[in-house]
């Protein structure tokens, strides 16, 4: 069972309006309705956007387009002005602003003015980052802005080790970064973020898993999560992919090759309630069409609600319920398996 954190719980609870709690409902009894008659039905709006700060990052992860700097979609800064515009058309029916995509959120100079701004709409916000940005300064700024939620990622306690996957980092600039963010919370008595070290478990650093616990306990970090990692050739093996089972989002068949352990049924929760908002105001299904592939519409263009219920959207949706595996993006997605463990 999923364990609940008393402070982290009562701040999302404080969150909850009428108005958003009437359109989580539309939006789940759609869900439930689209799943018994395999018709796309869509009620309500998002409850859950995923906004891209930027695509610039300062690794350079071998399975991130933007570590690898393969994007072929345009790359840039969100900028405020519009950042602004958009949470003002959706605050009122969003619950959860998750407030990263590709790149390093703190790369965009007006990362926690955003973030600020949001919190002051009464939205639950989090971010993740990679943590090389938590200065003293940001790590102040960060606490004052609201932000709800944390993640930064530790995958390795040793430098040797975590240098395996983020290339480019360096661990003790990361966990003097976590230290400034718990000092600044105890001083200004703040009962955010809720700080949480996220390891992703790959196979050079599942041997480390006791001891990034530990580590977080001495920092004073408030919750560790164990991510399973997504890898894009995994087919006929890969070095990331861990031993131990649990931690892998893939099982080694009979003949030698691998494959992704959930079934890929063909309905999808996250389409239904969620949605990505790139920098440059592209709206994307989801988190796993990472170059824009599948573009919904532009919010430059036209309304969430608009863009929500068109034309595209729709045929997705139809698309999706007659086959996942016939839609690139969804063949190595994780709806169905557990990427938290």
């Amino acid at each position: 069972m999923k364990k609940l954190y008393r402070q982290d719980t009562l701040n999302l609870l404080r969150k909850l309006r009428l108005r958003r709690v009437w359109n989580m409902t539309l939006v789940w009894v759609s869900y439930q309705l689209t799943r018994l008659t395999k018709r796309p039905i869509q009620w309500g709006l998002p409850f859950t956007l995923s906004v891209e700060p930027t695509t610039a990052c300062n690794l350079r992860c071998p399975e991130c387009p933007s570590g690898l700097r393969n994007f072929t979609r345009p790359t840039g800064n969100l900028k405020a002005d519009f950042f602004k515009k958009v949470i003002d058309e959706t605050h009122r029916d969003l619950m959860f602003l998750i407030f990263y995509f590709q790149g390093e959120p703190y790369i965009n100079p007006d990362f926690l003015d955003m973030a600020a701004y949001a919190s002051r709409k009464g939205i639950y916000t989090i971010t993740s980052t990679n943590g090389h940005f938590l200065n003293d300064t940001n790590a102040r700024r960060t606490v004052e802005s609201g932000l709800n939620r944390l993640i930064i990622s530790v995958d390795g306690t040793t430098q040797e080790v975590y240098e395996n996957y983020r290339k480019g980092g360096n661990l003790e600039t990361v966990l003097q970064g976590a230290r400034n963010v718990v000092k600044w919370k105890k001083a200004l008595k703040s009962t955010t973020p809720h700080l949480i070290f996220q390891f992703l478990v790959v196979r050079p650093n599942e041997h480390q898993i006791a001891e990034v616990q530990q580590l977080a306990a001495e920092i004073g970090i408030d919750e560790v999560k164990f991510k399973t990692a997504q890898v894009y050739d995994y087919e006929h093996g890969n070095d990331l992919i861990p031993t131990i089972g649990r931690y892998a989002r893939y099982r080694k068949n009979e003949d030698g090759t691998y494959s992704v352990k959930n079934q890929l049924l063909n309905h999808c929760w996250k389409l239904w309630h969620s949605c990505v908002i790139t920098w440059d105001g592209t709206v994307v299904p989801c988190c796993f069409d990472k170059d824009a592939s599948h573009p919904m519409g532009s919010l430059r263009e036209a309304s969430l609600d608009g863009i929500w219920r068109n034309a595209a959207y729709t045929q997705f949706r139809r698309q999706l319920l007659k086959g996942r595996n016939q839609i690139d993006i969804c063949t190595n997605c994780t709806e169905g398996c557990k990427v938290w463990i």
